[in-house]
């Protein structure tokens, strides 16, 4: 019976089954069948959107259903562009954002507002109105430039910067023009807006971010953060219509708020993605589709006419202003292409715009027909403009964000250290288990997607259950890496020392990182240091962090580091400070540094050329340690760069970090830090006559080289 109504069903589409089964066979196929003819995915599904909507074909209406879904899409758009962005290099950026937001506000502004007046005679309000529309832009290109890994580009910091305010001043330009139509503009309005707008700001800025750390602190299921998240970027947008301005300034607020919370390798980070790219994103992208009505090319020559110079006025403006961007900002070629790729497409404050206007009656004929402030040919050449500028965006962002990756792929790929990180993780406590997997996400490079190894070594004396044990530990590691859309290579060894068998494996699988974990309800001892230092550190030589968790690591406002005189002057200075890095870059928390002034020089000139969020405080007598303690605050995490014995960096009152550690520091999370070192080859020292044994010494010239390496693409 049920397949039989199917069949007898007419069009438009009114069984939710089948009408949702049409859209997922769209969302699935439209994209695989136009790639292959090089057509963005994202303009396949705005294309298919058109063909199955009511002005095509007509299989589905755009009822409410379409445009809830759609505008979730819609906010979940801006909510990423907020979420994903570098802050340090948007703060870096500012002005330069600033520039470009101007720009591409003004320039749209103008020819706009000449061209209704002189063009399409058009009144001054509605020319100022229509100019606001070419003024504002949609983020519609930010997926492709996702899937290319390009967003922390310093042209997409710069246009999502610029989209924020452009798109603020044109919704701003609507509720002033509307107000100034029904004459509701007075010093009242002014106030009203003024008010809303700046209480909007702090509420969304502030107080976001306190609720989001108390709720990630405390809540770790998986669901709840999720649904969390989508309350936020809701409330977010509903907070921003309460205060008189579009949702879309809420969700990318939200997302900006949020941002230092969730890590870009996270596993909630890799859940917002994914259900993003995978249903309301498209949903949205179908829904602009289903506004396209080819016939309004056929019905009269006024549509014709203002559809074609809209569509050239707003795609020459906004081509004006990446322009100018490029030329004020010397970018390349590839940069103004993403800028204006990201800037052109006109959609949800167009539409926006368009429709208010087009709702706002300003008088009425003799024959009693009502007067619209934007009349019906403006409003089918909106339509038209959107897909026409929409198409245009996606080539020119796909062109753009696609030379800008291969070229980043040519650098690494002959960056030969970088293709042999290797991190190994031994785990044995299924509680401190998902901590030690972020933090090895979060410190290794971003083209390492199958460095890491998961290590359970069973005692070859103890009874067969710990074999059961070690292989569904390893099983939970392999699950929670793959959250964060990383492979986990297990090993299973057996071996009668714990110690021994870590040793082995780094030789044997060459690991670079070391990640120890300590349980949360247990202190470092005096004896398991020195046990570690002697068993582990002395056999082996890579960099090696010992993690203790008290919180989420997203959670963590600041990272204090604490680092001994002469740590620039040793071999593995440049691997752990890179580690420390993409914690930074990964999570936009600020690092506080605790260092002598000669390798506060050297920091400061790397932050200088990869920025990060950092301070510097001087700090070198370590017999003084516990000052350090007054500077600690609660949601702070302590990184403590140690040293082996007798080395260039060790200073002996590091035998006592484990005690104060226990003593004062117990409700803050810590890493230790042991960098590779000189002289660190299976017990041995250096010998000056033996060649094989000076090659380390001999890397000590290439420490500056290492450097420039592992951070030129921080």
């Amino acid at each position: 019976m049920l397949l039989l109504n199917i069949f007898e069903a007419t069009l438009p589409l009114t069984n939710p089954v089948l009408k949702f089964l049409v859209i997922l066979v769209i969302i699935l196929f439209a994209p695989i069948l136009l790639n292959k003819i090089k057509i963005p995915h994202i303009l396949g599904l705005i294309i298919a959107g058109a063909i199955i909507g009511p002005n095509g074909f007509n299989l589905l209406m755009r009822d409410s259903s379409i445009i809830l879904s759609g505008t979730a899409g819609l906010l979940y758009i801006m909510f990423l562009a907020g979420l994903e962005i570098d802050l340090a290099e948007f703060k870096k950026n500012s002005n330069k954002s600033i520039v470009f937001g101007l720009f591409t506000f003004l320039i749209p502004m103008i020819l706009g507002t000449l061209t209704g007046l002189y063009v399409l005679n058009l009144s001054v309000l509605a020319s100022v109105l229509l100019a606001s529309m070419f003024a504002s832009h949609t983020l519609i290109a930010y997926p492709i430039l996702a899937k290319l890994g390009v967003t922390k580009n310093r042209a997409v910091n710069i246009a999502i910067g610029g989209t924020m305010i452009t798109d603020t001043l044109a919704l701003l330009v609507l509720a002033v023009i509307v107000g100034m139509a029904t004459g509701e503009v007075n010093q009242a309005f002014w106030f009203r807006l003024s008010t809303s707008i700046l209480v909007f700001g702090l509420v969304v800025m502030f107080l976001f971010p306190i609720i989001g750390r108390w709720f990630l602190k405390r809540y770790q299921d998986n669901v709840s953060q999720y649904i969390f998240i989508l309350v936020m970027v809701f409330l977010g947008a509903v907070l921003a219509e309460a205060a008189g301005i579009e949702a879309i300034i809420g969700a990318f607020l939200s997302g900006l708020a949020l941002n230092r919370l969730i890590p870009s390798t996270s596993p909630l980070m890799n859940r917002i993605e994914f259900v993003g790219n995978a249903v309301f994103i498209p949903f949205f992208l179908i829904g602009v589709g289903m506004l396209v009505d080819y016939r309004a090319f056929f019905t009269d020559f006024e549509t014709i006419k203002v559809a074609a110079v809209m569509t050239i006025v707003a795609t020459l403006a906004k081509f004006l202003a990446a322009w100018a961007t490029q030329k004020t900002f010397k970018f390349s070629t590839d940069e103004r292409r993403i800028i204006f790729g990201l800037s052109n497409a006109q959609a949800a404050a167009t539409l926006a715009a368009i429709l208010v206007a087009y709702n706002v009656i300003i008088g009425e004929t003799a024959s009693g027909e009502p007067i619209r402030l934007l009349n019906e040919s403006i409003l089918n050449g909106t339509i038209v403009m959107i897909l026409i500028t929409c198409t245009i965006a996606s080539f020119a962002a796909q062109k753009g964000g696609t030379n800008i990756s291969l070229k980043e792929a040519a650098s690494f790929e002959s960056d030969d250290a970088e293709k042999t990180e290797r991190i190994l993780i031994p785990v044995s406590n299924p509680a401190t288990l998902d901590e030690l997997i972020n933090l090895s996400t979060l410190i290794k490079s971003k083209e390492n997607k199958k460095g890491l190894y998961a290590l359970s070594i069973i005692n070859t004396e103890t009874a067969t259950d710990s074999e059961t044990t070690a292989k569904k530990t390893l099983d939970k590691a392999v699950v929670a890496a793959s959250a964060t859309d990383n492979q986990l290579n297990k090993i299973l060894r057996y071996d009668i020392s714990v110690a021994n068998g870590i040793t082995s494996v780094i030789k044997e699988h060459s690991i670079t990182d070391l990640v120890l974990g300590l349980h949360v309800s247990k202190g470092i001892s005096e004896s398991f240091l020195g046990k570690l230092t002697e068993d582990i550190l002395s056999k082996s030589n890579t960099t090696t962090f010992v993690y203790k968790s008290v919180q989420p690591l997203a959670t963590i406002k600041r990272h204090i580091v604490i680092v001994p005189q002469n740590a620039e002057k040793e071999i593995g200075f440049p691997f752990w400070l890179s580690k420390v890095w993409n914690i930074s870059k990964n999570t936009g928390s600020k690092m506080v540094f605790y260092a002598n002034e000669t390798t506060i020089s050297v920091i400061k000139e790397i932050q200088s050329n990869h920025p990060i969020e950092a301070e510097f405080r001087m700090f070198d007598d370590w017999n003084d340690f516990l000052i350090i303690s007054r500077d600690i605050k609660k949601d702070d995490n302590i990184f403590i760069v140690l040293s082996r014995a007798h080395k260039p960096s060790f200073h002996e009152n590091m035998r006592n970090i484990p005690s104060y550690l226990n003593k004062y520091f117990q409700t803050n999370s810590f890493i230790l830090v042991y960098p590779m070192q000189i002289g660190v080859v299976d017990n041995e020292t250096i010998d000056l006559n033996n060649p094989s044994m000076l090659e380390p010494m001999e890397k000590l010239d290439e420490i500056g080289k290492n450097i420039t390496r592992l951070f030129k693409r921080k």
